[in-house]
């Protein structure tokens, strides 16, 4: 670690952790219950301290001063040598896991400096208490399941994706869903205004034998796991307010169709990961049954309901507690043990769809789920696949945010520390890749990177949900198109918006760079369907429309699927899932890191350069070029970017 500005001239102050047996770990901040650390610190003579102190606090509690000791002197450089061992499991004491804050503390006779962390691993020098470092310490045999995190991950959203032609049944009657036919140029239905009421009861027909029916496509992609958007039965046609859990909606085929892709999909070699929904339900549910159209008696129709207790009522019946005050989706009381058990027992909703064979979970809204829920539901997905000869289930939660110190309606959450969560939907890398790719900011990505892997397990920096696009957001191809007063117009204007042929073309070519980091980086690539063949879109529901099969012979669609294809073979190799990560270097316009093999068999490094001219990168190893976009030259050690291009060297 180096500061970032010269305070009194410490450019020569350095931090660095060592594991018991000598391994480098400075660039990261997650260590397994039982793990030594050594903490060695050298500064200039100049730099005038007298002592170096540790002020380390567990999360929550007061902070502690301990003094590193002095080691030795070197009268050539004229720097001092400090160290200090930490044991965690003296940090926890009878905990298996915790979360502390540390800073550094430069003793001089006049004042004190501090550390001021900027990324968990960079600092500058300050006189004031700075930001803190941060230390996850996580229980021993955390692991996210190794099968996750290989190949590629693909999101489904049901029924936008591939009209099949297995069996569906629809729900008919009152409240039925209506079906638009044009598959190929229907627009969603769209609310007057953003935040506007929609009913959402407007299908495409997408279905699940669809999904299965383009298996093939999918595997020239290099997926192995495919997320598919809620599957249970509900009104909408995003199924987010969900009817009945233990159904999978009739117009999606149903049961059948959900073992039929479960089980086509496992001879190829994916699996499939659900989406649980598991905050709130639908007021047209069996649990809530505002309409009286299932045969239980509701939350909603009578006190006496075994289901009444399962929400919270301010004042029965039509004052409770809702997602986000939308009525539509009565929210849950997971504080109620029956409610809870009814997902997360032994035979609940989740070990149900694990015992069929699903893959794992993604979590909607996981902020909003609490401690206890997430605790029983990761023993009951476990114990579900515990005798998977591939690995348990994987559990991965939808947080927006760093999920290491992240802090949800005022609460300290603990989501990957061993009990919880195996992964999180990597929201930041998408921040930190469009600031890059669109804005030009190569600083944010580094900073973005490096704190990131500097925060999280091992096991779980591989399992990160790595997006630039999902349902939630704009088409990643619109988004790197357009510019900002393109947004800001009406959603009868958005419903049809589609960037000029000289925007799009130049929006593909900047798509190839940022899915190539996506790619690249530590983590899973989870590619929205349709955005590798570059599907445009704004806010939802304009990023829902139906995948285009029928216009894929489309220059510019064709020549990104070629791109996402080649990326997809290129996450064939060793070093991109489950090795190590090193930014090498970084300027304005260009970033350049390397991913490593965990046995060292293979080497990987990626360049990527946004802007004019040219920018080389010096690379300490004989190579190939695998894979590379743009005006690229590989000679003498040197990589030679020119505008817009990236470079795999192998």
């Amino acid at each position: 670690m180096l500061p970032r500005l010269p305070l009194d001239a410490p450019a020569a102050v350095t931090f660095r952790k060592y594991t018991a047996d000598g391994r480098d770990v400075t660039h990261l901040g997650a260590h397994p219950l039982g793990d030594t650390l050594r903490l060695v610190v050298t500064c200039p003579r100049t730099l005038g301290a007298s002592a170096v102190v540790l002020r380390l606090n567990r999360d929550g509690c007061a902070a502690k001063d301990t003094p590193f000791e002095f080691v030795s002197e070197d009268v050539t450089t004229l720097t001092d040598t400090y160290e200090l061992t930490l044991k965690t499991s003296a940090l926890c004491g009878k905990s298996p896991s915790g979360l502390f804050f540390y800073r550094l503390l430069f003793v001089r006779n006049a004042d004190t400096l501090f550390t001021d962390s900027v990324n968990n691993v960079d600092f500058d020098l300050t006189r004031h208490d700075g930001a803190a470092f941060r230390l996850t310490v996580y229980e021993a045999d955390y692991a996210a399941p190794a099968w996750f995190g290989e190949g590629v991950m693909y999101h489904v959203f049901v029924d936008r994706f591939c009209r099949g032609e297995g069996e569906t049944h629809p729900r008919t009657g009152e409240r039925a869903p209506e079906i638009n036919p044009d598959w190929e140029n229907g627009i969603p239905q769209y609310p007057e205004y953003p935040g506007a009421h929609l009913t959402n009861h407007i299908h495409f027909g997408g279905n699940l034998w669809g999904v299965a029916e383009k298996l093939d496509y999918l595997a020239s992609l290099g997926v192995k796991v495919i997320y598919l958007s809620p599957i249970f039965e509900a009104y909408s046609n995003h199924k987010y307010d969900t009817g009945d859990y233990m159904t999978v909606d009739g117009s999606f085929g149903g049961e059948p169709a959900l073992d039929h892709l479960i089980a086509k999909a496992g001879e190829y070699g994916m699996k499939i990961v659900l989406d649980g929904v598991f905050n709130h339900t639908g007021d047209d549910s069996r649990y809530f049954n505002r309409y009286g159209l299932y045969p239980t008696v509701g939350a909603v129709q009578s006190e006496d309901s075994p289901y009444n207790r399962w929400f919270c009522f301010r004042s029965f019946p039509d004052e409770y507690e809702s997602w986000w005050g939308i009525p539509i989706l009565p929210k849950l009381n997971h504080a109620n043990p029956t409610c809870r058990s009814y997902f997360t027992g032994e035979n609940g909703v989740c070990a149900h769809y694990v015992k069929k064979g699903i893959g794992g979970w993604r979590l909607d809204v996981a902020d909003e789920l609490c401690d206890e829920f997430l605790d029983e539901l990761r023993v009951s997905v476990k114990a579900a696949s515990t005798d998977r000869k591939d690995g348990p289930a994987v559990i991965i939660g939808e947080v927006w945010e760093n999920a290491a110190d992240k802090v949800a309606y005022g609460n300290r959450r603990r989501y990957l520390q061993g009990k919880q969560l195996d992964s999180v939907m990597n929201y930041p890398v998408r921040s930190g890749i469009l600031a890059f790719i669109r804005d030009g900011d190569a600083e944010m990505l580094y900073h973005t990177l490096t704190e990131l892997y500097a925060s999280y397990p091992g096991s779980v920096s591989d399992a990160l949900m790595n997006l630039i696009g999902t349902h939630d957001t704009e088409r990643i191809l619109t988004v790197l198109g357009s510019d900002w007063e393109d947004y800001d117009r009406p959603n009868e204007e958005l419903a049809t918006a589609r960037l000029s042929p000289a925007k799009r073309e130049k929006a593909a070519r900047l798509l190839k760079l940022a899915s190539t980091l996506q790619f690249t980086v530590f983590g899973i690539p989870s590619v929205y369907y349709g955005d590798e063949v570059g599907m445009e879109g704004y806010h939802d529901p304009f990023c829902r429309f139906p995948f285009p099969w029928h216009d894929l012979n489309d220059p510019i669609r064709a020549d990104l699927l070629t791109h996402y294809r080649a990326l997809g073979e290129l996450r064939r190799s060793p070093a991109f899932h489950g090795g190590d990560f090193r930014i090498l270097h970084h300027g304005e316009s260009y970033i350049a890191y390397e991913r490593v093999a965990r046995d060292g068999s293979d080497r990987v490094v990626i360049a990527v350069h946004r802007g004019e001219g040219e920018v080389t990168v010096p690379v300490q190893a004989a190579g190939r070029i695998a894979y590379s976009c743009g005006e690229v030259s590989y000679a003498d050690g040197a990589l030679t970017l020119g505008e817009d291009s990236f470079c795999v060297l192998r």
